[in-house]
């Protein structure tokens, strides 16, 4: 399998991943009352974690290889976007999820993962659509 199908297979995985949280992770948290919302944000952050992060890792991986073989206006705009997720992630979002965990979160914390995350679904769709553009040329 070239390292191109792969790559598009880990940015599709991810373009489903993301919209998924987007549209039906984050709001659904606004449905639980604090004590609930976080045991269940401790038990889904413990599960997905299984989920994104294989994922994450192979598109870097993938993403890295393609640097490595040839450097063009894809593969530098596409290694732009996985720095902008991995930042944002561990910069904006993982501190979001921690006030949830820690239990010290109000309706603005769930308000901000829904609004912030609309940049990284940006920018995830995006990683995917050049994905294709690439592929098919």
């Amino acid at each position: 399998m070239s390292l191109a199908i792969i790559r598009l297979l880990f940015d599709a995985g991810l373009l489903v991943l993301i919209w998924m949280v987007q549209m039906v992770v984050y709001p659904s948290f606004t449905f639980y009352n604090q004590d609930n919302l976080k045991r269940w944000h401790d038990k889904y952050t413990r599960q997905i974690t299984f989920v994104v992060m294989p994922l994450m890792f192979g598109q870097l991986a993938a993403i890295s290889g393609q640097l490595w073989e040839e450097v063009t206006w894809y593969t530098v705009l596409s290694g732009v976007f996985v720095f902008l997720l991995w930042s944002s992630t561990f910069l904006k979002f993982v501190p979001l999820h921690n006030r949830i965990t820690k239990d010290n979160f109000d309706n603005k914390t769930l308000d901000d993962l829904v609004r912030y995350n609309w940049g990284r679904t940006v920018l995830w769709s995006a990683l995917f659509l050049i994905s294709v553009v690439a592929f098919l040329s």
